[in-house]
């Protein structure tokens, strides 16, 4: 069987070498893939992004199955693409991506369907958004709706920080983001207390399967300070994700949500992400939904899976999740995002990559931001690296982890020293 990969970070270099591990698969190719995956001699990466011209390559190369990583292919309608050719291909179509790509369809989505998440408003206009923010006070979250890559959410802790977030996304849209009707919007949200927990699952469309709770870390600098950013680490499980909040989270807010899609014509297959706030009295609502798996998420998430992946999502794109039971490595995984000079505002590319350590059982690299020059490897992105770990308990997992960083050499490198440090304080 050959398998097809969508996309070019380390989620997608991470499925690929999990699904590259499956018994019955013997080819797998990364479109366009980074550098990565290009040194790997299990995973051919391929030059196109288009999604017409994907499936065409999927159609004369006889793929068995395609896997989206990326949120900007799913919003542009791939899965439509592929199955109006009658390509198999996991993940949701443009209309249940909504979910993803409008802040706005998701919120008022929440609010039909009664699945708990902060109080919030919608606006266009300048000056009103402004006045609600005044009105309401800070802490306030300002989200632009639409994709933003991770930047476009400002959860301003002053006034004067909610002001300038409206300003930037709304008045001078300086992210670029537009929904549908070709207006910048943005979002406004109450802001919620608690720790922060991803809750990934897969679904068929009308079953569903949990993934292995994850917790990542958006905020560049060690502390949870400095600007946000699309994510400096990750670990799972999460400890804050007890077995009473992952029963509450799938009894009111996973399959609520997928029961909603469904019963408004867009059943929901793919990845489903879930970002929690879990506040002091365990009560968990709903930050915002992804389309995908997360990144870095995926890295440790599929570090600890030990089902053949291409079978799961065979299952999955059959509607058949029910007949499948993931099984798990008992250790913790936790990855380290080694991101480039000037990241996340101006991250700079084209720096050499040195000291990369050999894979082990416990400890691997995924690439995000690499490009294959020759021989040698050049960060291209903002998030480089994911390195990537396995150890007994939190705190190996991290020492692992940051050894492995600790051989790597780029310059003007970037990383945290303090990924999980929530999880070895519980």
């Amino acid at each position: 069987m050959k398998v097809l990969v969508i996309g070019s970070g380390g989620r997608e270099h991470a499925l690929a070498w999990k699904l590259a591990r499956a018994e019955r698969v013997q080819a797998v190719y990364v479109a366009p893939g980074n550098g990565g995956t290009a040194a790997d001699p299990t995973l051919r990466n391929v030059p196109l992004t288009d999604p017409q011209a994907l499936a065409e390559f999927a159609r004369t190369e006889k793929i068995a199955l395609t896997v989206v990583g990326p949120e900007a292919p799913l919003a542009a309608g791939v899965v439509d693409t592929f199955r109006a050719m009658g390509l198999r291909i996991f993940g949701p179509t443009r209309a249940a991506a909504q979910l993803e790509s409008s802040k706005a369809f998701a919120k008022a989505f929440m609010q039909r369907h009664r699945i708990p998440t902060a109080a919030w408003a919608e606006f266009t206009d300048v000056a009103a958004a402004h006045a609600y923010v005044d009105a309401q006070g800070a802490p306030i979250v300002i989200k632009a709706d639409g994709l933003a890559a991770g930047k476009g959410v400002v959860v301003a802790m002053t006034l004067a920080e909610a002001h300038a977030a409206i300003d930037h996304m709304l008045a001078d849209n300086h992210l670029g983001v537009v929904h549908a009707d070709g207006v910048a919007r943005v979002v406004i949200e109450e802001f919620m207390a608690g720790e922060e927990a991803s809750f990934i699952v897969l679904s068929d469309g009308v079953h569903v399967q949990a993934l292995a709770t994850s917790q990542d870390h958006k905020r560049i600098f060690d502390g949870d300070t400095g600007p946000n950013t699309g994510g400096m680490g990750a670990y799972s499980p999460a400890p804050v994700v007890t077995p009473n909040v992952h029963a509450r989270v799938m009894q009111d807010i996973i399959q609520p949500t997928l029961q909603g899609m469904a019963r408004e014509g867009m059943p929901f297959t793919g990845f489903l992400y879930a970002g929690l706030m879990i506040d002091a009295q365990g009560q968990p609502r709903t930050v915002e939904f992804n389309a995908r798996l997360g990144d870095p998420e995926a890295e440790v998430i599929l570090m600890r899976l030990k089902s053949d992946l291409f079978e799961v999502l065979m299952h999955a794109t059959d509607a058949t999740l029910d007949k499948v039971e993931l099984q798990w490595d008992r250790r913790v995984a936790l990855g380290v995002v080694m991101a480039a000079h000037g990241y996340p505002a101006t991250p700079r590319k084209g720096d050499v990559i040195s000291g990369l350590p050999a894979a082990t059982d416990a400890l691997r690299v995924f690439h995000a931001g690499t490009v294959a020059d020759g021989e040698r490897t050049l960060t291209s992105g903002g998030r480089v690296l994911c390195v990537t770990a396995l150890g007994e308990s939190v705190r190996l997992a991290q020492q692992r982890a940051l050894d492995g960083v600790r051989q790597i050499h780029f310059d003007g490198a970037q990383w945290r020293s303090d990924i999980g440090h929530k999880a070895i304080k519980h």
